[in-house]
């Protein structure tokens, strides 16, 4: 279980993210379409997961339009933009940005939370994915991960994006 903050205040996560160097963890998500896609259907690809707590606040809406513009062009990657949002607000939010170079993908009908550690367990945002980035490379093995100390902080994109 990991400890973060909210606005300075404890919560806590179900678990730890997956250890540097460690095999990432299978998922199904569902995409803007509500067709289910896996891990393993982006291939050899270098994948920087985007894990937040809903696009309906500001920090996760930067993360995402940040993440785009620093990654969505680099050869051989992708980014997968991960949280509880329904689907329809993940395509809305895309559209309404433009944001055409990432993959936009919800935790609906999946265990990716818990297998990956984000699940908030309690507080206001229970239930939701707490703010961490997990790079994977093209085997799926961790790179790197950052498990964000504080909810309301962006994650830091340089060290993300230097793991690729």
């Amino acid at each position: 279980m990991a400890q973060i903050t909210l606005k300075g205040n404890a919560i806590h996560t179900v678990g730890e993210l997956p250890a540097e160097g460690a095999q990432a963890p299978g998922f199904t998500l569902v995409k803007t379409d509500l067709s289910e896609t896996g891990l393993a259907d982006y291939g050899d690809q270098k994948k920087v997961l985007n894990i937040f707590p809903s696009l309906d606040t500001g920090i996760c809406a930067m993360s995402v339009r940040a993440f785009n513009a620093r990654a969505a062009d680099r050869e051989g990657v992708v980014v997968l933009n991960i949280s509880a949002d329904l689907p329809f607000a993940h395509g809305r939010f895309c559209a309404a940005e433009g944001l055409d170079g990432v993959e936009a993908l919800s935790t609906l009908r999946s265990s990716f939370a818990d297998d990956y550690g984000v699940r908030i367990t309690d507080g206001p945002m229970a239930g939701l994915c707490s703010r961490a980035v997990v790079v994977l490379d093209g085997h799926n093995r961790v790179l790197y991960t950052e498990q964000v100390p504080e909810i309301a902080q962006e994650p830091d994109y340089d060290a993300a994006l230097a793991a690729l």
